[in-house]
């Protein structure tokens, strides 16, 4: 390292650490003069929370959501298997009817578990 990258390397230190100090100071939650509860408690529309934010979500949604999310999984490759498909050709159209069979796996066990069925 050369005098001049040295040098510059130093200054942006100072400049890192002196910024952080200054962020840190200036976000404090201890101010001079001491802010009342109401004051210091996060904002959450003017209202204290009744219920855990777990509470608020059935069970039943979170197996639709693991299925949504293997069809998104599912389109994400396709689209850019599309474009590989045109130069590999068959060997592409036999690791998509792979990845398409294990997904099928996943969608055919919510089926059976019952996934599809809105109570």
């Amino acid at each position: 390292m050369s005098h001049d990258q040295l040098l510059q390397f130093a200054v942006m230190l100072c400049v890192a650490l002196s910024t952080a100090v200054v962020a840190a100071l200036v976000a404090s939650p201890h101010k001079p003069g001491g802010a009342s509860w109401p004051q210091r408690a996060p904002f959450l529309g003017g209202g204290t929370m009744a219920t855990h934010a777990w509470q608020r979500y059935h069970l039943r949604y979170y197996p639709m959501t693991l299925l949504f999310i293997a069809f998104e999984m599912e389109m994400m490759f396709m689209y850019p298997w599309a474009v590989v498909y045109v130069a590999e050709g068959i060997k592409a159209l036999g690791e998509m009817g792979m990845f398409l069979a294990i997904l099928s796996v996943g969608i055919l066990y919510a089926w059976r578990e019952g996934v599809f069925r809105w109570q």
